[in-house]
């Protein structure tokens, strides 16, 4: 007997035409039907119909200029030619779409251009993992690696990072209120001082990363430190969700001094910074090392969803089966990736990065004479941070952080259409992520939107006073 139906199907003349669509229709039915751990929404309410480029069109028609960019991960913008052609041409020539770990055509020619991507020091004794497709399941597997392989259970992380929000990867968080929640997380993990240059772990003034060196250095082989000799150490080289905080290349290349003779492997994160986001190819180049494990995600993907972990063939202990993911075998992201990759790498994105990101920055860094209240303006390339501080702080202190500023001056940006995000302490900065292939003029015209949005909010909270 064919059961019913009819009750449970939503009536098509009930569904409204794209015509229809609204931003105010639109997000009423997304706070009716999806979770409260909803986060973009909240502060950049629109509804996204169309993208191209550094462009959004929202469901309004209003246009908007993306420096989110997916978190970093559109190294190339919206829809890039190149990206869209090559999806097209899978779909036309009935390719798989996915293929568990079975290998492909596709597979070989994307990890040919991510090894190319690489120092050839790296990739001559490297192996790769494909993960579940999101960073934080990289960072998972990386985790199990350098378990497997050196037998030990400790896990070195830094205050400050931030690695994704699954369990293993939450408990090396450095936002205790994201992990306050959550019981049970993995324990012996361990979070080491993070050379912050403007709000030193130490409290000195002139940035000198030789104390935080030390301490790691102490941690490690100090038999009264209270920590077990560790199975890793995990890092960012640019914090991103912390507050955009670039590490020191001498620090970088200390860490990597102590963790190579001290037999600790070595996860560098660059789910956020890799792929010329920070004006080298991958950012531990700027500090001319060579990491044991590579965390990859975000802009590998050319726009879809993909994480890889690259590793030193010496930790390659595990058995089969030991991380797996129904997904990856996503073999559109695979070949959008690698057009992506070879796209970057071809036109010397990571240059242009590095050339327009200064452009970017030198705006932002004039509104520190103009504004008390911008504490600092930091980063590498085109991931830049302006944290905004309270202002009248005593001469010997830095100033607290202005997490509610900076949520004001993102929403003065949101309604100049510019579309920007926050991070790193208490929220309090504001965070750039535009496509690589930002211009010269898109750049200016950001530090203009950004210019008139910090002096809006201020103006505000001032009660209209200059």
């Amino acid at each position: 007997m064919q059961t019913d139906k009819s009750n449970h199907r939503r009536d098509s003349s009930n569904i409204p035409s794209r015509y229809d669509h609204s931003n105010e229709r639109l997000r009423r039915s997304q706070t009716e039907r999806e979770s409260c751990a909803r986060t973009y929404p909240r502060s950049l309410p629109f509804a996204v119909e169309r993208a191209r480029g550094i462009e959004l069109i929202d469901a309004d028609g209003e246009r908007y200029i993306d420096c989110l960019a997916g978190a970093g991960t559109l190294v190339l913008g919206h829809n890039h030619p190149k990206v869209i052609r090559e999806v097209e041409r899978l779909l036309a020539e009935d390719r798989p779409l996915h293929t568990l770990d079975i290998t492909t055509p596709e597979k070989e020619a994307f990890v040919d251009a991510l090894f190319d991507s690489l120092p050839d020091e790296f990739t001559d004794t490297a192996k790769v993992q494909f993960c579940s497709p999101a960073g934080t399941d990289a960072v998972e597997a990386a985790l199990k690696l350098v378990k497997t392989a050196t037998g030990n259970r400790s896990v070195l992380g830094f205050q400050g990072g931030y690695h994704g929000m699954t369990a293993g990867a939450l408990s090396l968080m450095g936002d205790t209120g994201a992990k306050e929640p959550v019981h049970g997380l993995p324990s012996n993990v361990h979070h080491l001082p993070y050379p912050d240059l403007y709000r030193h772990p130490f409290g000195l003034d002139d940035g000198d990363h030789e104390p935080v060196s030390q301490f790691v250095e102490r941690v490690v082989t100090d038999p009264a430190s209270g920590v077990t000799d560790p199975a890793g150490t995990i890092v960012e080289l640019v914090q991103g969700e912390g507050g955009v905080n670039p590490a020191p290349d001498e620090w970088v290349r200390e860490l990597r001094r102590i963790t190579s003779e001290h037999d600790v492997p070595l996860i560098v994160d660059e789910i956020q910074t890799g792929m010329g986001r920070t004006g080298e190819t991958w950012a531990f180049e700027h500090a001319d090392i060579i990491p044991d494990v590579l965390t990859c995600s975000k802009a590998i993907g050319g726009g879809l969803p993909l994480a890889v972990v690259v590793y030193d063939e010496s930790l390659d202990e595990w058995e089969p089966g030991a991380h797996a993911g129904t997904f990856r075998g996503h073999q559109l992201a695979m070949a959008a990736g690698r057009v992506t990759i070879e796209h970057v790498l071809e036109n010397d994105l990571d240059k242009h990065a590095a050339e327009v990101g200064t452009r970017l920055r030198s705006h932002l860094h004039e509104l520190t004479s103009e504004f008390d209240v911008v504490g600092d303006v930091r980063g590498r390339g085109l991931m830049l941070g302006v944290e905004f501080v309270e202002p009248n702080a005593p001469d010997d202190e830095r100033p607290q952080p202005d997490g509610n500023l900076a949520s004001a001056v993102q929403a003065a940006c949101f309604e100049r259409r510019l579309v920007i995000e926050t991070g790193g302490r208490d929220s309090a900065v504001a965070r750039f992520l535009p496509p690589l292939t930002i211009s010269h003029d898109q750049v200016d015209e950001v530090g203009t939107r950004f210019r008139e949005a910090v002096e809006a909010a201020v103006t505000d909270r001032s009660g209209g006073a200059t």
